[in-house]
């Protein structure tokens, strides 16, 4: 396919395709898809060889939030029967990190339900990140508290956080049909504090919500736009109590046209398959590999993972390796202050808007016996799922 080679082409050189590439991309059939996988693949080998890091979910305080994000099983007015508990306290929360660090993640994400931490919730984390590092030497810790302040950005560097994630998850078109207690731009504010007090930003998706196309393409594209170092695309977990619960639109062939778009959008950046990869990917997850050099190891925030030994000989028998405490992630250039949105392509040369293009897969069936919340680990007395 010509639209492939230029694809690869462009990838190689970090270069903007265009939307309507990049919708073509998300229409192509099923019967195209391992070319298309194979294609993506030629860039994600490019850029970062046959290594996959492995990323740990700490869940510090889950449940209680005073937003109505409708994809959240913690939102405002849930019933969704997850575990609610408040913070966990540094001990707590560095043992948790340790059983995901055991089983071979080099990064830690210490995550908090609410709108945004005040700033005696910053000192909390602040001595949570100082638990874990002075256990564990070497680990990355990527903070994940909602939206930032004036100042919290700079606290975090400071008190040894490596990165900050905060996603952008739909289109700003759409973007209050899913959420109304904050907008699109509070999402992209906190993104940009992050970026200016020198933390490595992580902001990604969430695929399944009923999107189109177009908002799909949007949405990538709005993140190449403030260059994220490591872009997590999330499919959404339909759990039963949210308002998105009825919402199985996914196939594990559409999960592979998302992942392979984003490659070539952000081709150096870090993507990471994130939440609902065993819900919507299923036996497909291997082939994912070829799209995405990152990966959540074990449990999600309420929600339960696949074994962490499975997903390490799931990485093994796919022929890939585990990235090492020793290897740096991201490809030099970007470590040294390049990034995904620098190329040779300016925004305006990225082509014209185009229509949304409709899935050539009939609607699945609801697969809610793979959703299973989460009753172990962080904020309970039963071991992890690492």
């Amino acid at each position: 396919m010509d639209l492939l080679t230029t694809l690869v082409d462009k990838g190689l050189r970090r270069e903007l395709p265009t939307r309507e590439e990049a919708l073509a991309v998300l229409a192509t059939s099923d019967d195209d898809l391992l070319d298309v996988v194979a294609a993506a693949g030629k860039v994600r080998r490019h850029w970062f060889g046959r290594r996959v890091k492995l990323n740990y979910l700490v869940n510090l305080k889950s449940g209680l939030c005073p937003e109505d994000c409708s994809y959240c099983s913690q939102r405002l007015g849930s019933t969704t029967g997850i575990l609610k508990y408040t913070w966990l306290k540094p001990d707590e929360a560095s043992k948790a990190a340790a059983a995901g660090l055991a089983g071979g993640a080099k990064r830690v994400c210490l995550v908090a339900s609410g709108r945004g931490p005040t700033d005696r919730d910053v000192d909390r984390v602040a001595g949570t990140i100082k638990a874990i590092k002075d256990q564990n030497e070497g680990v990355e810790v990527c903070a994940c508290l909602g939206l930032l302040s004036d100042g919290q950005a700079e606290r975090l560097r400071e008190a040894g956080a490596d990165a900050y994630n905060h996603n952008l998850n739909t289109s700003e078109a759409t973007y209050g049909d899913i959420t109304t207690t904050h907008t699109y731009e509070d999402r992209v504010d906190t993104v940009q504090k992050a970026h200016a007090a020198g933390l490595s930003a992580c902001s990604g998706l969430i695929a399944g919500m009923g999107e189109s196309d177009t908002d799909l393409v949007d949405v990538v594209f709005s993140l190449r736009d403030l260059d994220p170092d490591s872009v997590p695309v999330n499919f959404l977990i339909p759990v039963e109590g949210t308002p998105l619960a009825k919402e199985w639109n996914l196939t594990p062939q559409r999960c592979l046209r998302i992942l392979a778009m984003v490659r070539f959008v952000c081709p150096d950046a870090e993507v990471r398959i994130a939440g609902g990869r065993e819900v919507h990917l299923r036996s497909m997850q291997p082939l994912a590999l070829n799209l995405a050099n990152s990966i959540f190891l074990g449990d999600y925030l309420t929600t339960e993972g696949q074994a962490g030994q499975a997903d390490l000989d799931m990485i093994a028998d796919a022929g890939f390796e585990v990235e090492g405490s020793d290897q740096v992630t991201l490809p030099e250039h970007r470590v040294a202050g390049g990034g995904c949105g620098a190329s040779s392509s300016s925004p305006g040369a990225c082509g014209t808007e185009a229509g949304s293009c409709a899935s050539d897969a009939a609607t699945p069936e609801p697969r809610t016996d793979l959703v299973t919340v989460r009753r172990r680990g962080a904020g309970t007395d039963l071991a992890p799922n690492a």
